[in-house]
């Protein structure tokens, strides 16, 4: 290869290790998206690592979701010993112990890191619905609850703000704010309530809510001319899968927002690593697949590549694994009829070798991997069994105190540590001429919603008993209010009365 290339290892052959035939990856291929697939235990993990650390040495900023807490070694030089010196022979590496630029990230800031915060309104209803595990009637609604609150001005910063637009809506007052455009039964609502308010009681409230972190953040590059790799601290919220497999898609559509065309460059603006990415589809309704497929079929033209880490391809949707030009695939067990058959569909999604890949794939030691990759001409490259290299950073986590001491010294710290709770939609349905009588009001219509889904019964619209003549909505009111017509917002939030929206419905933030 002529170009910059990461190098990955050296060529397995009939049980031998070639350290003169050594495996790579054109750097400018990266954006073409890849695989990483293998058992537990097979080393995924290091080999994210070894891929993280080249990339950062050419000056390419990468994201890591780190599930299980080991991947945030990286910012910690590697322990020299006599299995990483061996491992290096065999593969014609010279190793140097090296630690890499790190930020460390947790959602709401749940867990060491600085705090990731989103919008309810930048999340959108396409991916809060999949998050709450709305059907596709529900789904719908809520995508017409956002489009009320976008046209009203009515800011759904946090999980409160949606909770009052909804309870709002099929109230007395608000249910005829809908009737023009499809309306919202008071059976959905009070799903939706539900699903929103047994969300937060499982913590989710911390990740939604304002200052909203700014994805641009993961693009920069350290002092020294390295990419800096970003790392989300997972460990503390494994138990909540769809949430954080489901974020780590708001952070890629946000980025798909706001980036340029670039077309083919010569090194990609950024890698994403997406693990354990069986967690994004399982459950996921077609509407949901359709976008991410489009996501990332147009996120490579934008210098984006991504990585998708999991067990076995087939936990892939077709039509995503087809874009996936790079794949490392470390060993598979064969131990029942479904793993045999498991293995018989991954290898058939390999470009013809020499190998028998069946025996191959279930003979792979630790480290070691089955990897074609796009050649700079962009054509796959010929199946190669290889022995990996040894990553030069820390394999294991980070010790608690220099992590902690990263997050605390960040130039990112200051900003985004607090949480700010301005005034948005909770606030202004809330701001009634008698306040009491608001909340009794609002008391009401959340026990009407709650007896209607309880008992069954049909979703009659309910009318206000306001004329044509007579006073309008208590949004109107808000809405039209001079108080409402003064408040100035940040260039960075402030939404308007019309908000393009991606292909998940996220909003673009103007910056």
């Amino acid at each position: 290869m002529a170009g910059p290339a990461l190098d990955l290892g050296a060529l397995l052959w009939d049980g031998a290790c070639l350290p003169g035939a050594q495996i790579r990856i054109p750097l400018g291929m990266l954006n073409r998206h890849g695989l990483v697939a293998g058992a537990t235990g097979t080393g995924k993990t290091k080999t994210l690592q070894l891929i993280a650390e080249q990339l950062s040495a050419n000056g390419v900023p990468v994201f890591l979701a780190d599930i299980k807490g080991d991947v945030s070694g990286i910012a910690s030089p590697g322990a020299e010993g006599d299995k990483v010196a061996e491992r290096a022979g065999q593969v014609g590496q010279e190793w140097t112990a090296t630690a890499f630029p790190t930020e460390f990230y947790a959602l709401g800031g749940i867990g060491p890191g600085i705090p990731l915060r989103a919008t309810v309104t930048s999340f959108g209803p396409v991916l809060l619905a999949k998050v709450l595990r709305l059907n596709r009637t529900q789904e719908q609604s809520l995508g017409l609850i956002f489009h009320y609150a976008d046209a009203k001005g009515l800011d759904l910063v946090d999980l409160k703000d949606l909770r009052s637009v909804v309870a709002f809506l099929v109230s007395d007052t608000g249910c005829s704010e809908l009737k023009g455009i499809g309306g919202l039964s008071t059976a959905t609502a009070g799903v939706i309530l539900r699903s929103v308010t047994a969300f937060e009681q499982q913590g989710a409230a911390d990740f939604f809510g304002e200052p909203e972190f700014d994805t641009a953040e993961l693009l920069r590059q350290a002092p020294d001319g390295r990419g800096l790799v970003s790392v989300l601290e997972l460990a503390a919220v494994q138990d909540k899968p769809q949430l954080f497999s489901t974020f780590l898609m708001w952070l890629l559509a946000d980025l798909f927002h706001d980036l340029p065309e670039v077309g083919d460059a010569d090194r990609p603006k950024l890698v994403f690593f997406f693990d354990e990415a069986h967690l994004l589809f399982n459950g996921a309704s077609p509407a949901f697949l359709e976008s991410i497929t489009q996501t990332v079929r147009l996120i490579r033209s934008k210098g984006v590549g991504i990585f998708f880490v999991t067990q076995t391809p087939r936990d892939v949707p077709a039509d995503v694994l087809g874009q996936l030009g790079n794949r490392v695939q470390h060993a598979l067990r064969a131990f029942t009829p479904d793993d045999a058959k498991a293995l018989r569909a991954t290898v058939k999604t390999f470009p013809h070798s020499p190998y028998d890949l069946e025996e191959l794939l279930t003979g792979l030691g630790t480290g070691e991997a089955v990897i074609t990759v796009l050649s700079e001409r962009g054509a796959p490259t010929p199946v190669a069994a290889t022995r990996l290299r040894a990553p030069q950073s820390l394999m294991g986590p980070c010790p608690a105190a220099e992590l902690d001491a990263a997050v605390k010294s960040s130039s990112l710290y200051g900003r985004y540590a607090q949480a700010v709770d301005r005034e948005s939609a909770y606030e202004k349905l809330s701001a009634a001429p008698d306040a009491e009588d608001r909340s009794a009001a609002e008391a009401a219509d959340r026990a009407a919603v709650d007896e209607a889904v309880a008992s069954g019964e049909p979703s009659a619209r309910r009318s206000s008993p306001e004329g044509p003549g007579e006073d309008a909505s208590l949004v109107r009111q808000v809405v039209g209010s001079g108080m409402f017509k003064s408040l100035a917002r940040s260039a960075g939030t402030q939404l308007g009365r019309e908000i393009s929206r991606s292909l998940f419905g996220t909003a673009r933030r103007r910056r």
